[in-house]
């Protein structure tokens, strides 16, 4: 976790400002990652699970993007001796710090949805 007064500084260089924003977009980019993240935020899942969770996402870029947020230290896989095998994700440490962000993120969906269409 980023102490205050570290981020305090950051606030205070736009580059590194910049530079830390292009950090986290780096390891959420795609259209996928945030609902991928966001449901796992509610625990482990299956594959299955989460492509039932997802609408849309296809089981081959679901594939694609859990390995993408394992190699980025976002997702954990673990595999089960079951027979059939059973496989799970769910989120690491630095997964679960990312909650906060995507609760102020839904907040701000909420807020930006009942303002825009209160406007029409």
């Amino acid at each position: 976790m980023v102490k205050i007064s570290e981020l305090e500084q950051v606030k205070k260089c736009s580059g590194t400002y910049v530079l830390a924003v292009n950090d986290t977009l780096n390891v959420i980019h795609g259209k996928w990652k945030l609902p991928i993240i966001g449901s796992l935020h509610f625990g482990k899942k299956r594959f299955k699970e989460l492509a039932r969770e997802i609408p849309k996402i296809t089981p081959r870029m679901l594939s694609k993007e859990l390995k993408d947020l394992e190699v980025n230290g976002i997702v954990t896989r673990t595999v089960h001796g079951t027979i059939p095998v059973t496989v799970e994700y769910e989120l690491t440490k630095s997964g679960e710090s990312f909650n906060d962000v995507l609760d102020v993120m839904v907040k701000w969906g909420l807020q930006h949805r009942k303002n825009f269409m209160g406007k029409r």
